[in-house]
C-alpha cells in the first residue's frame, strides 16, 4: 500500500466561506460545495455568511418581507455593521412577491431606506445558485486582494547622479531645490560649487553663497 504523503494542492487552494449553522439545510450550501469551495459550518452571532472581513445577511423575498413587517431586519442590519464590510443579499423577485399583501412601493421605499439611510449595499440574486456564485466571486476577490497586498514590496528609489548631487546640496543651510538646480546648471559638480569664487556665487544666488564660504573655511581648517 502506497501512502500519499503530499498534500492535495487543490484542497489547499480552495476558496473558503463560513456559513451560519442555520443555513446548513439551504441549497446555497450545496451549490457552494458543488462549486468546489471549502464551506465551514458554525454558529455565527451575526449574519449568514462570512468571507474574511465581510459579513453577508441573506434574505429570500419571503424573509425580507416578513422581517420588514416585524422590524427584525432593522436589528439584523445594525448588527452586521460591526464588521469592516457588510452587505444584504436578497434572493428572488422582491417586488412581485405573490404571497405578500405588502404593496410593492412599500418594499421599494424600505430598500431605498436601507441603501440611503443605513448605507448598506444590497445585492439581488435570482436563486440559490446565483447566490452561491456571488459568494464565490466575493471570496475570490478577497483572496486576490490579500495576496496582492502581500506581494507589494517597498523599493528604495534609485536616484540619478544629478538627483544625488541636488539632494546633497539641499542639505546645506538655506539651499532649497531651486537654488540647488541653479548651482548645478552652472557648475555641474558639488566640488566646483564649493571651490567657486564667492563673488561669482553671490552674483548667482545672493547671500546664500555665504553657506559655501563657511564650508570652504571648515575644509581648509581641517586640512
Amino acid at each position: 500500500m502506497v501512502l500519499d504523503i503530499f498534500p492535495n494542492k487543490k484542497e489547499e487552494n480552495k476558496l473558503e466561506v463560513t456559513a451560519d449553522s442555520r443555513e446548513k439545510e439551504s441549497l446555497v450550501i450545496a451549490k457552494l460545495n458543488k462549486a468546489n469551495m471549502n464551506v465551514n459550518i458554525k454558529h455565527l452571532k451575526v449574519g449568514d455568511y462570512l468571507i474574511e472581513d465581510t459579513i453577508v445577511e441573506r434574505k429570500t423575498v419571503k424573509d425580507l418581507v416578513s422581517s420588514m413587517i416585524n422590524k427584525r431586519l432593522n436589528n439584523q442590519l445594525k448588527e452586521i455593521q460591526q464588521y469592516p464590510q457588510y452587505l444584504l443579499l436578497v434572493e428572488g423577485n422582491y417586488i412581485y412577491h405573490q404571497k405578500s399583501n405588502v404593496h410593492p412601493n412599500a418594499i421599494r421605499g424600505f430598500i431605498l431606506s436601507i441603501l440611503l439611510d443605513s448605507k448598506i449595499p444590497i445585492i439581488f440574486t435570482e436563486n440559490e445558485e446565483d447566490t452561491a456564485n456571488f459568494l464565490k466571486i466575493l471570496a475570490k476577490r478577497k483572496r486576490e486582494k490579500r495576496q496582492g497586498n502581500k506581494n507589494i514590496r517597498a523599493k528604495k528609489k534609485i536616484r540619478s547622479k544629478k538627483e544625488k548631487m541636488q539632494y546633497i546640496l539641499e542639505g546645506f543651510e538655506s539651499i532649497g531645490p531651486k537654488t540647488a538646480k541653479k548651482l548645478l546648471k552652472k557648475y555641474k559638480t558639488i566640488n566646483k560649487i564649493v571651490n567657486a569664487p564667492q563673488k561669482d556665487l553671490k552674483n548667482l544666488i545672493g547671500k546664500k553663497a555665504e553657506t559655501f564660504k563657511i564650508v570652504d573655511e571648515e575644509i581648509k581648517r581641517e586640512t
